[in-house]
């Protein structure tokens, strides 16, 4: 039961109006072990209602053994303390994105904030403002902003779980709504002038290979001959060499994306692809010589057998599309190209998500939907050239 009445008893506090025109309130905690004398605690209010509702709340807490002592510790310290300490399992990759977002985003906005002073409103405040902002002159995209929130919002939670917080203040945030990103595959005419555009590159068959199975550019980096079936015609993905910067030791393999092995059954055309691929590399080999560097056994090498560059295969991918009068087009644009083709083709979803490796058929229907959309009204004009013929 509350100790109601009782003097100086924990919890038991004093409401005063201050000469600065604030509202304290006074209550114990408790006693000090070593001396004895009572550890007092002060809030503060813009009114006498205000501090008194705190005060009924802590006196509760007290009594029911929950309250817990607000932190004086700045948000920036503990976003620190919560990267050094409990992210440890996190994939390099990702850990490198949480700091560049906590020391670009977070810390210049909200760092300076005691944990104890962060409110929903602050929260809400720094989403909205982080909307508005602009990079390179364009807005942060509604994605961006909710990833951000995201990196937040679990620095907090971690927080509250250890006892730095009761709540999480950034569990209310509204966020922006997501528009359903603009994919730019290649078309069917694209797609043959493509083709034509990389006969004979030195990239060709890594381009093939991209643009007829759909893995991520790490994915594909990171493959090795031991990945590839040729007796079953099977691709099997388990990791990803993944830049991470010097920083953090430059690049490394992970494992892949949302952490699953996944196989894929290509067609036939590809594995032909990958045969070609491998008398190129026996012949780089032989002309390598005692310098031909390929411990790692990857499919895709440079001439000595290093490991490729992301940035060496995108520059050279962008000089083709620049070429084909397609400029804005990305890598990753393979791999859309290859998701639509693969719905044209007839493929149902849920293939076409464990090839992309995608977390759900939900995501992938959200990101490709229009795609099955056109099919739906293409059908329905095919449908209406039938009936034509006997209505």
């Amino acid at each position: 039961m509350p100790r109601k009445g009782k003097k100086n008893a924990q919890g038991a506090g004093t409401i005063r109006k201050r000469t600065d025109g604030r509202w304290e309130a006074r209550f114990t905690t408790g006693f000090d072990p070593v001396t004895g004398k009572q550890i007092q605690k002060s809030i503060y209010g813009k009114s006498q209602k205000e501090v008194r509702e705190k005060l009924t709340q802590i006196t509760a807490e007290l009594d029911e053994g929950t309250y817990t002592e607000p932190s004086k510790l700045p948000l920036s310290g503990w976003l620190d303390t919560w990267l050094a300490e409990y992210i440890g399992s996190t994939k390099p990759h990702t850990k490198k994105s949480y700091e560049a977002t906590i020391e670009n985003h977070i810390k210049p906005a909200l760092g300076r904030k005691a944990l104890r002073e962060l409110t929903p409103v602050h929260i809400q405040q720094f989403i909205n403002h982080l909307e508005n902002k602009k990079t390179d002159g364009k807005p942060l995209n509604p994605k961006t902003v909710k990833n951000i929130h995201g990196v937040l919002h679990s620095a907090l939670q971690q927080a509250v779980r250890i006892g730095y917080l009761k709540v999480n203040p950034a569990s209310l945030t509204i966020l922006p709504k997501r528009s359903r990103a603009e994919i730019t595959p290649l078309k069917d005419q694209q797609v043959g002038q493509f083709l034509a555009a990389i006969k004979g590159h030195e990239f060709e068959y890594l381009y093939l290979v991209d643009l007829f199975t759909g893995v991520r550019q790490s994915e594909l980096l990171g493959l090795k001959w031991e990945d590839i079936d040729f007796e079953q015609g099977a691709i099997t993905i388990r990791r990803q060499l993944q830049f991470l910067g010097r920083k953090y030791g430059g690049y490394q393999f992970t494992t892949p994306k949302n952490n699953k092995t996944r196989q894929i059954i290509p067609a036939q055309f590809v594995m032909n692809v990958l045969r070609q691929q491998r008398r190129r590399q026996l012949e780089m080999r032989l002309k390598a010589g005692a310098t031909w560097n390929n411990s790692d056994d990857l499919v895709f090498t440079d001439a000595l057998g290093n490991h490729l560059k992301h940035d060496l295969i995108y520059r050279h991918l962008k000089r083709i599309f620049t070429q084909m009068g397609i400029p804005s087009l990305r890598f990753h644009d393979l791999r859309h190209s290859y998701a639509v083709l693969s719905i044209q083709a007839g493929d149902d979803i849920k293939t076409i998500q464990e090839n992309l490796g995608h977390y759900s058929a939900a995501f992938t229907l959200d990101v490709y939907g229009h795609v099955t959309e056109q099919m739906k009204r293409d059908s329905s004009e095919r449908m209406d050239l039938y009936i034509q013929k006997y209505c």
